[in-house]
């Protein structure tokens, strides 16, 4: 088969999992990983007959992606950040919202930084690593620790830092079942937020290809993360610390009043115009400019 049928068969098979557009994109997400080449130049060799190797690898990958296994697993890696991250059905595929989280956190953290000069940060919930491994980028020079009851997951975090050289300080722990010990100028966190009630509403590439742990409260308290934080917030954030949290969309207002004991506390939407994050802090800001 030349490159320009695996296209057209390619298409066929996935004709009733996809869009037209989907199916096009992924197909060239495959072909660049498979032949090493970018989109431009497959598009020149269509007549070109991949090697045996690469054809066995292009059936692999379309037999995987009919079972409904996000692409990202079958490639073993995602672009966060505009950064590549290593991901396994372990840890959570990223999701554009919490890079919308991240690009708050990065505008508000930096006017922090001028007032501290060694920031110290807690990512609770870290997963693949993304949240820290992006945050040190930024601030090298900040002491960042990340929390995840899960070893599996703290072992492709790790993996991650060391694939992007950032000094992350990763702790295998159940956050529900301990106390926090240390003082941070900011906590971010994006936990399991999705509710029992809330299952039927996953789609299936998403409950049997991600890791449940980190997707689902494990309590029938959906908010049982918020709690904790909340109230472990009020005595380990520094007087002039900030929290970051990605929500669930349909219990903005429950999760904001949990919060709204700090000078500032605030439901900011996404881009698709739902509730998602909240933003406390230990001193005021101008909402206008959150």
């Amino acid at each position: 088969m030349t490159v320009s049928e695996f296209k057209n068969y390619f298409r066929e098979q996935l004709s009733e999992l996809y869009t037209p557009s989907e199916r096009e994109e992924l197909f060239y997400i495959f072909a660049k990983d498979i032949l090493n080449k970018d989109k431009f130049e497959i598009r020149r060799l269509e007549n070109l007959e991949p090697e045996i190797s690469q054809q066995s690898a292009f059936y692999n990958h379309l037999l995987q992606l009919k079972l409904g296994k996000p692409y990202q697993q079958i490639l073993g890696e995602s672009e966060f950040f505009g950064l590549k991250f290593f991901v396994n059905e372990h840890v959570l595929i990223p999701r554009p919202e919490t890079e919308e989280m991240l690009e708050l956190a990065i505008g508000k953290i930096s006017n922090l930084k001028s007032q501290t000069l060694n920031l110290k940060i807690l990512d609770i919930g870290t997963g693949s690593g993304i949240i820290p491994i992006v945050l040190k980028k930024h601030f090298p020079n900040a002491e960042i620790s990340a929390i995840d009851y899960s070893e599996k997951a703290l072992e492709v975090a790790r993996k991650n830092a060391e694939f992007h050289q950032t000094d992350i300080n990763f702790i295998h722990q159940n956050y529900l079942e301990n106390k926090l010990m240390a003082t941070y100028d900011v906590i971010i966190s994006n936990p399991p937020y999705i509710g029992i009630d809330e299952v039927h509403e996953i789609s299936d590439s998403v409950k049997d290809f991600e890791p449940h742990s980190a997707l689902f409260s494990p309590t029938s308290d959906a908010l049982i993360f918020y709690r904790k934080i909340a109230e472990d917030a009020q005595k380990h954030l520094s007087e002039n610390g900030m929290i970051f949290l990605e929500i669930n969309q349909k219990l903005g207002k429950e999760t904001l009043q949990l919060f709204k004991d700090f000078p500032e506390s605030k439901l900011v939407k996404d881009l698709s115009g739902n509730d998602r994050f909240v933003f406390a802090a230990n001193q005021s800001f101008n909402p206008s400019r959150i």
